[in-house]
């Protein structure tokens, strides 16, 4: 009767949800895809610091969207999974969360060196040392994580053992890890704001003192202020929790609503600004533009487009 059309109602709204994440998410993945192959197909780019670090930021934000995606369609369909894959899925969307950001800051850093230091430029921003400071970057990213799951595992053993509904909150044993959590979130997107405006500052008066390269100056002038953008909108994902828990106060007495009001800030406050971030830096950039276009729609341009890399 009643009750049972209500139930299929529900599935078939838990079914619709999980499809648009879904889909949203794999949609962007492949945009993603076809920007890193039209990096891959040529030489400079993959020599070029600021392209091998959009390189690795494409890729993060990629792995960042599948594994988000899974672990907010389990969490939509009440699906208890092992504690051990939910401990890998949440390692994995951890790592890959404040990854961007951090690499935000040093693409900032790259531009503040070629335009206040143009001849130590090609010394300093080398390819290996490019690769080193992405090395750095995945520790830092890692080491909070790491730390505790290698102290649960310590305090239980038999911590991966058994099944769970998975979300971060549910792997900490103590109310101070979910605290210590919050606050490298905190110090990481802090610590990248001050960079990227401290960078901005100082191209902006090595623009105005120097006469002789004005438009590189301003070219990466409106480059370090689109990476302020960017990190604008990893900044809402890092307020998803928040909001998440605001919501929930306000709708204790409407779980259905509660429901609702939660996926649409899993799509537009998680989701959307870590798509539209590299999308955005793609679209602005005058070398990987014309190739990206060419490319996804499947080299129907005439002639592949030329480069020009400055």
């Amino acid at each position: 009767g009643l009750g049972c059309n209500l139930g299929q109602e529900m599935d078939v709204g838990l079914s619709t949800k999980t499809v648009v994440a879904v889909l949203t998410s794999l949609f962007f993945c492949f945009v993603n895809c076809v920007m890193l192959f039209a990096l891959k197909s040529k030489r400079i780019f993959q020599e070029t610091p600021r392209y091998i670090l959009f390189s690795h930021m494409l890729m993060n934000d990629s792995v960042l969207l599948l594994v988000t995606t899974i672990m907010y369609a389990v969490a939509l369909c009440f699906l208890p999974i092992p504690k051990s894959i939910c401990t890998l899925l949440v390692f994995i969307s951890y790592c890959t969360f404040p990854y961007a950001p951090l690499t935000l800051a040093l693409m900032s850093l790259e531009r503040y060196v070629a335009i206040c230091f143009p001849l130590r430029h090609c010394n300093i921003a080398t390819p290996k040392r490019t690769g080193i400071a992405i090395g750095i970057i995945w520790f830092l990213s890692s080491i909070n994580i790491m730390t505790d799951i290698i102290f649960v595992l310590t305090v239980n053993p038999d911590y991966l053992a058994g099944i769970i509904f998975c979300t971060l909150e549910k792997l900490f044993l103590f109310k101070w890890q979910l605290d210590k959590y919050q606050a490298f979130d905190v110090l990481y997107f802090v610590s990248v704001a001050v960079i990227i405006i401290f960078t901005y500052i100082s191209i902006m008066i090595t623009a105005r003192s120097v006469s002789s390269d004005k438009d590189s100056a301003k070219k990466a002038l409106k480059t370090v202020l689109l990476h302020l953008i960017q990190l604008g909108l990893c900044l809402t994902s890092f307020l998803y929790t928040s909001i998440e828990r605001t919501l929930y106060m306000m709708t204790v007495n409407n779980s259905s609503l509660f429901i609702n009001l939660r996926y649409l800030n899993f799509l537009i406050i998680l989701i959307l600004p870590r798509c539209l971030s590299p999308l955005v830096y793609g679209m602005r950039d005058e070398a990987v533009w014309p190739l990206f276009k060419y490319f996804f729609c499947y080299r129907s341009g005439k002639v592949k487009p030329s480069i020009n890399v400055h």
